[in-house]
């Protein structure tokens, strides 16, 4: 069974960056496909808040992005590495959240990102 694992969260001052990585333990999915053919998902939970979409990137490498992270956020992927990257730059404390990477059904465990003021 395919496991995501996130890295890189930690704590950084406001206006500074930081890369968060979801690396799937394994190619192929219960359902036979592999990870490339899949649409990759970054979501971020607050304390005290509901867990909210940041980015996606989908199977053609095109991404999206919520309104909150549009311009600051880019998200990429490392098909070869079954990898997906999170590059955070100038961080609010607004930023500060557990982040979550996603893809089908899996959820990583979540890595923690705290923005100083």
């Amino acid at each position: 069974q395919v496991q995501l694992v996130e890295s890189g969260g930690g704590l950084v001052q406001a206006g500074g960056s930081l890369r968060l990585s979801c690396v799937a333990s394994g190619r192929t999915f219960s359902t036979g496909r592999t990870f490339s053919t899949y649409d990759m998902y970054w979501f971020r939970q607050a304390p005290g808040k509901q867990r909210e979409f940041v980015a996606t990137i989908n199977t053609s490498g095109s991404t999206s992005y919520a309104d909150s992270v549009k311009g600051r956020f880019t998200m990429s992927r490392d098909i070869a590495k079954n990898t997906m990257y999170l590059q955070m730059n100038s961080l609010k404390p607004e930023d500060t959240a557990v982040y979550y990477c996603a893809v089908s059904s899996l959820w990583g465990q979540g890595t923690q990102v705290t923005v100083s003021s």
